[in-house]
């Protein structure tokens, strides 16, 4: 496993392939629920604006990341890329989860990334809202993977 800092590729500027790529890695470190994978990612003194918080730092993000997958469970996420520029990224996401009285959620969001020159986030704002499921229309269920599910405007 890559140490904390160490490069993370692939590194600004972005092209379009590459930018995909950034995305696609991020959402299988996500979906791995483990803070302490997701955090190398960032830079040491990474910014995070998470709805309506804030967080600075690797420590802090590990913290963050803990509570909300103890909260946050049967988590599945799926990011695609929105837009992109040499060293910033912005994506938009949806992702399933369930509370502890058992009932489904669906947050839907867009973040915007800036990155340093070694391929580590240093700025991470998130906007997202979260909408009540019923079991059949969840897209994420267990067996189904997440890039082959059609999203498509009708299904909000």
């Amino acid at each position: 496993m890559a140490s904390d800092t160490a490069p993370r590729p692939p590194l600004p500027p972005f092209t379009a392939e590459t930018a995909r790529i950034k995305v696609k890695a991020a959402q299988d470190a996500w979906n791995t629920k483990d803070p302490q994978i997701v955090k190398g990612a960032y830079t040491p003194d990474s910014i995070w604006r998470n709805r309506d918080q804030f967080i600075k730092g690797t420590e802090e993000i590990v913290a963050f990341l803990t509570k909300k997958w103890e909260r946050e469970n049967g988590y599945r996420l799926r990011k695609e890329l929105f837009a992109f520029t040499d060293n910033k990224i912005a994506v938009q996401f949806w992702y399933e989860w369930y509370d502890e009285s058992g009932q489904w959620w669906r947050t839907y969001g867009l973040e915007d990334w800036t990155f340093a020159e070694d391929g580590r986030m240093r700025k991470r704002q998130m906007s997202g809202n979260d909408v009540k499921l019923a079991d059949h229309e969840r897209w994420f269920k267990e067996g189904v993977d997440v890039n082959e599910v059609p999203i498509e405007e009708k299904h909000w």
